[in-house]
């Protein structure tokens, strides 16, 4: 049991971890792109900034695992099998995406516009003011949502276990559930306290230092 439960924590850190860099990379060139076509923002376009707010907010809308099964034949063209570790990876992304975009949209929203402002007034370039002034005063936040997607992509995965995704949720199922083994169940659920706490105190102490 202890071996199944180690490669079961190793397939859960393994779905997390990669599926975070995917969102948090996609989901990051979204929320630039909201932020320079937003009302207020450095390069204003309505219909731009329309068209992905409704893309976030209708990916938002879906259960992960209704998500999870409707594309189905995507994760099979993507991974070349639906189920497993590696195929839960492409619902945890894209299921990720659009949060990490609406969070992270906050984060660079919330510098002070004063400074934008001013960079604007020594003639720095949109991209220069977005990665140059916008992203190094909104990090301490955005290392702080990171975590917050890590977190939220551990609770998806688990549900992904359900479904044949692998992981913790599939070994808390297969013996805590169907083979009414609690003491499988407890040591899930302990490993995944375990792992959150891991990564919300690094996003913590990452933010306090940066702060």
């Amino acid at each position: 049991m202890w071996h199944e439960l180690a490669a079961a924590l190793q397939e859960t850190l393994y779905m997390v971890t990669v599926s975070t860099v995917f969102s948090v990379l996609s989901g990051f060139a979204l929320a630039v792109v909201m932020v320079l076509t937003c009302a207020r923002g450095l390069r204003p376009n309505a219909a731009v900034y329309a068209t992905l707010d409704l893309l976030v907010n209708l990916l938002r809308s879906f259960p992960f695992i209704i998500l999870m099964i409707a594309i189905i034949p995507l994760t099979r063209f993507v991974a070349g099998t639906s189920i497993g570790s590696t195929a839960s990876i492409v619902p945890l992304t894209i299921a990720a995406t659009p949060f990490a975009a609406r969070i992270m949209e906050g984060s660079l929203m919330e510098v002070d516009a004063g400074v934008v402002e001013a960079a604007r007034s020594f003639g720095a370039r949109d991209l220069r003011i977005v990665f140059g002034v916008m992203v190094p005063e909104a990090m301490p936040s955005i290392v702080l949502n990171i975590a917050v997607v890590a977190i939220n992509l551990l609770g998806c995965s688990a549900m992904a276990g359900a479904v044949g995704g692998g992981g913790l949720g599939d070994l808390a199922v297969k013996y805590g559930y169907n083979r009414f083994q609690t003491d499988v169940m407890a040591y899930s659920v302990l490993a995944l306290v375990a792992v959150v706490q891991v990564i919300q105190g690094v996003g913590t102490a990452i933010y306090r230092r940066m702060r």
